[in-house]
């Protein structure tokens, strides 16, 4: 059973696509960690290289940033 006066902060961040997704995460990311202080940070990085999966370097830059997990899906195969 869950105690309902816990609560978990989670920011999750959906498809961010290409040099302007990663732009504006780098732009809002920090306002929106440092607003809502959440114990997890998510992004779906899976269009973020071109609309082409991800490299290891734009992974080392959302994890710079504060981003705890990167999801993928089939755009990175």
């Amino acid at each position: 059973m869950s105690d309902s006066s816990s609560s978990f902060r989670l920011l999750f961040v959906g498809d961010v696509v290409g040099r302007s997704g990663r732009d504006a995460l780098e732009a809002h990311l920090p306002d929106l960690i440092a607003a809502h202080t959440p114990e997890l940070v998510v992004v779906n990085g899976e269009n973020s290289a071109h609309g082409f999966g991800i490299s290891p370097a734009i992974c080392q830059s959302m994890f710079d940033l504060g981003v705890d997990v990167i999801t993928t899906g089939n755009h990175v195969w």
